[in-house]
């Protein structure tokens, strides 16, 4: 899923279960459930919004937009969630495929963006789509989504399956803090308090090449895109390209 925005998102610290009597509040492990209560409409639907640009970062007009994709005919979106991005590009002529895990955040994208030719918006997971779909994209994309919350040991050679030659991959999240590295467990709380836990996968920019580098890509660039204020949150940033 697409998490920008997610302003309680950090990382769930180990805690030993205390000895009083006191309840331990209930968590939940079910992305699913963490994913529907994502940016919920609060006041019944909301229209959609007027999307403008494609952004990789959670700042409006800092960073790149879409021609770290090149010029694809066809794109693949893993963790859409609201559809912003892919219905840019599909408005521009790009036929688009949208996958989100959440039927909450399915059902609002659909509605929004029904009358966009050329976009097509999926449910499921990742890795069970990629490896049931036979299309291939020239571009498959993420933006603070999918890529983000899946073990890349196992994402990434089925992207590589679903990337016509040539094709490139590109995904960016959150910057990683220097204390953290690997499977890590985020947490959040949805509308009614309830705290909630989702694994997110924390690397590095070397790291992240390294690992396209051992699943067949080249051409790789990554690198952190820091934020336009010295004080918040920059951006990491991954493209790397197929053999043609």
């Amino acid at each position: 899923m697409a998490c920008r925005g997610w302003a309680t998102a950090t990382v769930l610290q180990h805690r030993h279960r205390s000895l009083s009597r006191t309840p331990m509040p209930c968590t939940s492990h079910d992305p699913v459930l963490f994913w529907d209560r994502y940016k919920p409409d609060r006041d019944g639907p909301s229209p959609p919004p007027d999307v403008t640009a494609f952004e990789w970062t959670q700042y409006e007009g800092h960073g790149p937009g879409a021609e770290l994709l090149g010029q694809p005919r066809t794109a693949l979106e893993l963790g859409a969630a609201e559809c912003r991005e892919a219905s840019w590009l599909a408005r521009r002529g790009v036929r688009v495929m949208a996958l989100d895990l959440s039927p909450v955040q399915v059902e609002r994208a659909r509605r929004w963006w029904k009358d966009v030719p050329g976009l097509t918006i999926e449910e499921g997971e990742a890795c069970s789509f990629l490896r049931a779909d036979n299309r291939t994209y020239d571009a498959v994309y993420s933006i603070w989504g999918a890529v983000w919350f899946t073990a890349p040991e196992e994402l990434f050679p089925l992207v590589a399956e679903r990337l016509s030659p040539g094709g490139v991959f590109v995904f960016s999240h959150g910057e990683t803090p220097q204390h953290l590295d690997g499977r890590r467990p985020m947490y959040g709380k949805g509308p009614e308090g309830r705290e909630m836990t989702v694994d997110r996968w924390c690397h590095p920019p070397e790291t992240w090449a390294d690992l396209a580098h051992e699943h067949g890509f080249h051409d790789v660039r990554a690198r952190c895109l820091p934020a336009p204020t010295d004080q918040a949150l920059g951006t990491i940033i991954v493209e790397a390209r197929l053999p043609a």
